[in-house]
């Protein structure tokens, strides 16, 4: 079975709606998100304009903030202090890649950690690790959501984690392995070092792949009735598109769906869920530190 990331998203979406138009008609203001993006890279673009899109949907207030690719280091941490100081901005996002001149490292350490609504400040990571988490990374958010109203049940499951990143394998694991509804499960992490990826990845009741690379897991690494979380995107040649690319995850669609009970397709899958995690923790910081109409 399909997962409709897209038609969960809005579903959830619309129920955010709902509770920004009771706050609204109470006489205060709606929930403000911001994005910064550097540069042009048509990625980013594209995440930053469906960010926009869900705030409008759901009544938020959304800006984006844009600055030339040769923006100095400097001039971002001082815009970032700006945003940390502006009461009516309640979360908002520096938009990854950013150009090799800046550091990613110095740029998550200037956001507050009450505005980090992508959950990436070393201070948010540590209260995820402990299980009292202020906000949850954007996209493994974004799946624990998917898993809970699909019914997918976790306690007591085996789960592999495919990838390392700060900012979905590592988490990932961590979440999956907690005492929580949507945890409980016996997780393993395998990365590029790992030895004999393929028995590991058989033995998982949940897949979860987050490594960069295309059509990367196969029907032979996926054991029958596994439920697959596919968080890749990736472009690849297609000459039988208009663009002449399309885009797949990482996980090889066509041959592993028949294998399993659940599984995201690319695009559609949890995509659209990052978005709807980065407005359940906007609609979060808003009730928990907005301090003016």
């Amino acid at each position: 079975m399909n997962i409709d990331g897209k038609a969960l998203s809005e579903s959830i979406q619309k129920e955010l709606g709902i509770q920004v138009q009771a706050i609204t008609e109470s006489g205060r203001r709606a929930p403000h998100l911001a994005a910064i993006l550097i540069g042009e890279n048509p990625a980013s673009a594209a995440y930053v304009r469906n960010k926009i899109k869900a705030c409008e949907k759901a009544g938020f207030k959304s800006s984006l903030i844009q600055r030339p690719v040769d923006i100095s280091e400097t001039e971002l941490l001082a815009l970032i202090e700006d945003m940390n100081n502006d009461k009516l901005l309640d979360g908002y996002i520096v938009q990854l890649p950013l150009p090799a001149h800046i550091s990613e490292e110095k740029v998550t350490l200037a956001i507050h950690p009450n505005k980090d609504v992508d959950g990436f400040h070393p201070y948010n990571v540590g209260l995820m690790t402990i299980g009292k988490p202020q906000y949850l990374p954007a996209t493994p958010f974004g799946i624990l959501m998917m898993l809970e109203r699909y019914g997918i049940e976790t306690t007591g499951k085996r789960c592999v984690v495919v990838g390392r990143s700060n900012i979905v394998g590592t988490p990932m694991s961590i979440l999956m392995s907690r005492n929580s509804k949507v945890g409980n499960c016996t997780v393993t992490l395998v990365h590029s070092r790992s030895k004999d990826m393929k028995a590991e990845c058989l033995r998982a009741d949940i897949l979860i792949v987050a490594i960069g690379k295309a059509n990367f897991v196969t029907a032979d690494m996926v054991a029958d009735g596994a439920v697959v979380i596919d968080v890749g995107i990736n472009s690849i040649a297609d000459a039988s598109t208009k663009s002449g690319q399309r885009l797949v995850g990482d996980v090889d669609f066509d041959g592993v769906a028949a294998k399993c009970s659940f599984i995201t397709p690319v695009p559609g899958g949890v995509g659209p869920m990052t978005v709807t995690g980065l407005l359940v923790n906007t609609l979060k910081a808003y009730e928990l530190y907005a301090q003016s109409l």
